[in-house]
């Protein structure tokens, strides 16, 4: 598991990826990610790493 602080988006995908999530796929604005009937929005490409407050 990710120790808890900022992310790179690859890194989170990577690590989802190890918790059994299927994706990324496209959608609206978001990709997102789905484990069973949970799914989660990933946030948008950016220059900075992901904050530990998504």
């Amino acid at each position: 598991m990710p120790r808890f602080g900022p992310i790179k988006r690859k890194d989170l995908i990577h690590h989802l990826a190890k918790l059994g999530f299927e994706g990324p796929y496209p959608g609206g604005k978001h990709q997102f990610m789905v484990k069973g009937n949970l799914t989660l929005r990933l946030p948008n490409l950016h220059q900075s790493d992901i904050g530990k407050a998504l």
